[in-house]
């Protein structure tokens, strides 16, 4: 049993002990029945409205604690809709105090959720209202009266991450910026004129706003500033240039161009200023010495015409290089033709370069094809005979390439400037082809006077019966040459060579037969010590006969200078086939 039933028992108990003791007490008194009888319904109806008074009381109480119940579950679905989080479920077998107990705490707990998150709410709003107000940029879009969720404050808090981020970056960029705007307006000596000039420059970094659009006048204005800046260093750098021209023309001192050395370096406002002052002191300098300064111009104006190729019709095309009136109008014009000149250059200049690296090729390549036709270069020591081989290789496979190169340049040139590019005076390639032709007709020139010298050789052998000895080898052993072989030189080149060349006559070649060597040379078997050498049937030889012996006795104690290896000649006749170039009809 329960103890609220042990009360109850316990309370009818007494109240019949009550009632009963009123009855002793009534009965001793000698009240009357029916008095006994009202006074009993009195006890009665006290009794029932204390336990009425009571019921009420305690049905005011259910009431309250249900509706407390409603109310908290009210409560409850709200905020679970604020905080967005899953709705209450009843729990069953709990009494209404139990779950109205349990309610009130599940509120409160929500309750103190939804305070904190506002109040995190609160703390980012004022954060991403500072950040918008230095960066000028759009608050995150919340509410700041509803209830934010986790993941909304998760993804404000980055946000703010973000914008802190954004704010460090800029910072920095604006102080970079800054550093080189104020240096530029030092070195150009321009001080702040508008009001954004005076807030970047003047006033406190922490105060610049720094927006997007701040940030772009800022690299704008450092652009204009550079720009000011390259204007002035190429204007000074044009007037450097025309003072050290006007230098070199009017042959100023040492010691007045160092004097001057400071506004040759610097280009500062006052050092544009300075170097302007200098070009008009110099200009009234050149007006004085105007024969001087316009004799120094021509002598640039020929390097430029050898430079481009000029050829005597374009120079000439030129008339005031040939005047002698200076004037200051002959002057302008020279100073002009210059300019164009060097404009012409730089617009030409790879194909001016390309030319230039030709006749480069070309000219060394003429040397080594001489230096191939020369016997002497058989005495080489050292290697040199390899290398020029080597490089006359080398250009005789290159110098082809390069011409088909320039070929392709030029026509494309010329096919845009819709002209023809010349090279003193004419096509290049019609150049290079007279070029090649002056070689080849220089090669047979030289073979031809080669065959003519062998065939007046060969005459005079015919004629006077001698021969030139062909040089051999000569030996690793050092040895005394024989005396008497020397005098009778004559006799036994005649007779080692009569045959040959009686054969080989109408040919126009001498063809030498072979001579043996023996270690110990020694005078031929028809040669008698002490007697004079003849020619012919043993008669004393004429006087002009003895003379030309002697002379071809002289060319075999020396080297001939007229002999060269066949095989040698024949390579030194070999050379690259020129590009032959496009008729002009066909271009």
């Amino acid at each position: 049993m329960r103890r609220s039933e042990v009360l109850a028992a316990d309370s009818v108990s007494c109240l019949k002990k009550a009632l009963s003791h009123l009855k002793d007490i009534w009965e001793e008194l000698g009240i009357p029945e029916d008095q006994r009888l009202q006074r009993t319904n009195v006890v009665k109806d006290h009794i029932k409205s204390l336990l009425d008074m009571m019921i009420k009381e305690e049905e005011s109480l259910k009431s309250r604690v249900i509706s407390s119940i409603q109310n908290c579950k009210a409560e409850m679905e709200k905020l679970c809709l604020e905080l967005q989080i899953p709705g209450y479920q009843d729990e069953v077998g709990l009494t209404m105090l139990q779950k109205e107990k349990n309610l009130r705490s599940l509120v409160d707990g929500l309750l103190k959720e939804k305070n904190r998150r506002m109040q995190h709410l609160k703390a980012l709003l004022e954060q991403d209202q500072e950040l918008c107000d230095i960066l000028c940029s759009i608050p995150f879009g919340i509410s700041p009266d509803s209830v934010p969720s986790e993941d909304q404050l998760e993804r404000f808090q980055q946000h703010i991450a973000n914008q802190n981020a954004e704010k460090t970056n800029r910072y920095a960029e604006f102080m970079g910026l800054k550093k080189q705007i104020i240096l530029l307006m030092t070195d150009l000596d321009h001080l702040p004129e508008t009001s954004f000039e005076k807030d970047v420059v003047c006033e406190d970094e922490d105060t610049f706003c720094l927006s997007r659009d701040n940030i772009t006048s800022l690299k704008l204005l450092l652009c204009q500033l550079e720009q000011h800046k390259a204007e002035n260093e190429a204007a000074c750098e044009a007037l450097r240039e025309k003072i050290q021209q006007l230098w070199d023309r009017l042959k100023v001192s040492q010691e007045e161009r160092e004097a001057f050395n400071e506004h040759m370096v610097m280009s500062k406002k006052c050092n544009l200023k300075a170097l302007e002052a200098g070009i008009s002191h110099l200009e009234k300098l050149k007006l004085q010495n105007i024969c001087n300064v316009t004799d120094a111009i021509r002598s640039e104006i020929a390097v430029l015409w050898e430079k481009c190729f000029f050829s005597t019709e374009q120079r000439q095309a030129f008339s005031p290089y040939f005047s002698e009136d200076f004037t200051e109008e002959l002057l302008t014009a020279h100073d002009a033709e210059i300019l164009r000149l060097k404009q012409h250059f730089e617009d030409h200049k790879e194909l001016f370069d390309g030319v230039r690296e030709w006749e480069e090729s070309w000219r060394l390549f003429l040397e080594l094809e001489k230096k191939a036709s020369d016997p002497s270069r058989f005495t080489n020591r050292g290697g040199n005979l390899l290398k020029e081989e080597k490089q006359r290789a080398e250009l005789h496979k290159n110098l082809p390439k390069l011409e088909k190169k320039l070929k392709a340049q030029i026509d494309t040139w010329e096919s845009e400037q819709s002209c023809e590019f010349l090279v003193n005076g004419q096509k290049f390639l019609q150049y290079v082809e007279e070029q090649w032709k002056l070689h080849l007709a220089e090669k047979e020139r030289e073979k031809l006077e080669r065959q003519l010298k062998k065939s007046k050789q060969t005459e005079e052998d015919m004629l006077y019966g001698t021969a030139v000895q062909t040089p051999k080898r000569r030996l690793l052993a050092n040895h005394t040459p024989n005396k008497s072989r020397r005098m009778n030189a004559t006799s036994s080149i005649s007779m080692a060579t009569s045959n040959s060349t009686m054969r080989n006559t109408y040919n126009g070649i001498v063809c030498r037969s072979p001579v043996r060597r023996s270690p110990m040379p020694r005078p031929p078997l028809s040669a008698k010590k002490g007697s004079t050498p003849r020619i012919g049937g043993g008669k004393t030889p004429h006087l002009k006969v003895n003379n030309c012996n002697k002379e071809n006795e002289t060319q075999v104690k020396g080297t001939p200078r007229d002999l060269v290896n066949t095989e040698s000649v024949q390579a030194s006749e070999t050379c690259p086939r020129p590009l032959t170039p496009r008729s002009s009809s066909t271009s």
